[in-house]
């Protein structure tokens, strides 16, 4: 991981808040597109991620600041700037060393697609702990449990734990009904609905009874040491500091954990900063952890989707250039 520091002259806090949007809006598309991390104080940036991606965003926040003395950005221009900085050539240096990770389930074999990807699969065959960063549907979720049935297949772990901060029940999830399993299955079916894919539904309830698989709300890992276990911490962005670091500290010997989450939909109250984005910061250069950024361009989508999205897109476009043009 790289930090670049940066200062944008001059100091103006009209162009500073043109540069990063509404609620930060456009920091924010810039994170996903290019699989870093953005914060600043004032006219004061710091920039993390791996070194090309950091060197590009540098750039690309030296030259949308000095178009904001002239014009108010958008979205759409925000895009554009991002689309000719040279991010094509970026994913392609991406895939370089990252040698491919074939994974044999129930349905067939699963890759990574693209270089993200692969460098993921890669570094959870690598590493023992990794995170996993970015938007919804690029597989992030999918591809570690992936890993996980391999890994379970070859009685390379024991057991696989599932992990979810409760946050939209607050963690207290005493007035659900049902058993501990029942009151967090919600929170979980994404991961379900991929292990049924992999596993099929009748062994993953066989599992499930014997306690190989297990499921497991985050307030209550703590105290335990997990060894022999693949573990998987999803939506990992609603966790708090001490969660997060009280997490990290269960995992034993011959564990693998997967962090997954995506740091623009946490639903932590405003003041209390999401233990993702802090680990990302704190653990950037320790050794055995690796951290895999997508973007907003790994998102795999069925193509009607994608059509659905561009015409959005469109409209939202063509209604900022009616009021730019009845601005004028």
């Amino acid at each position: 991981m790289n930090q670049r520091d940066l200062t944008l002259e001059p100091e103006d806090g009209e162009r500073l808040a043109n540069l990063c949007g509404p609620f930060d809006e456009h920091l924010r598309q810039i994170e996903l597109r290019l699989g870093v991390e953005i914060s600043n104080r004032g006219n004061v940036f710091r920039v993390t991620g791996a070194e090309p991606a950091a060197q590009l965003a540098e750039r690309v926040l030296r030259d949308l600041y000095d178009v904001t003395g002239e014009e108010t950005l958008t979205g759409a221009q925000i895009n554009l700037h991002l689309s000719e900085s040279g991010i094509d050539a970026l994913d392609a240096r991406a895939a370089e060393g990252a040698q491919e990770v074939a994974i044999k389930v129930k349905r067939g074999t699963i890759r990574g697609r693209g270089a993200n990807q692969t460098r993921y699969l890669h570094s959870i065959a690598t590493h023992d702990i990794n995170f996993g960063v970015g938007p919804a549907g690029t597989g992030k979720t999918y591809l570690a449990v992936a890993m996980a049935v391999d890994a379970l297949n070859d009685n390379r772990v024991q057991r696989l734990i599932l992990v979810r901060p409760a946050v939209e029940a607050g963690e207290k999830l005493g007035f659900l009904p049902g058993d501990l399993t029942q009151k967090v299955d919600p929170y979980l079916r994404p991961l379900y609905d991929a292990l049924y894919e992999m596993l099929g539904i009748e062994r993953v309830m066989k599992l499930i009874e014997r306690n190989v698989i297990e499921i497991a709300p985050l307030a209550y890992m703590r105290g335990r040491t997990l060894n022999d276990s693949f573990v998987i911490l999803d939506e990992a962005q609603n966790t708090t500091i001490e969660q997060m670091k009280m997490f990290l500290t269960r995992i034993g010997f011959g564990s693998v954990a997967v962090v997954t989450g995506d740091m623009t939909q946490t639903d932590l109250p405003k003041h209390v900063k999401s233990g993702l984005r802090d680990a990302v910061e704190v653990l950037r250069e320790v050794d055995g952890v690796s951290f895999t950024f997508f973007t907003a361009k790994d998102v795999v989508r069925h193509p009607l989707v994608q059509r659905i999205v561009r015409a959005y897109e469109q409209r939202e476009e063509a209604a900022q250039a009616a009021a730019k043009g009845d601005g004028g």
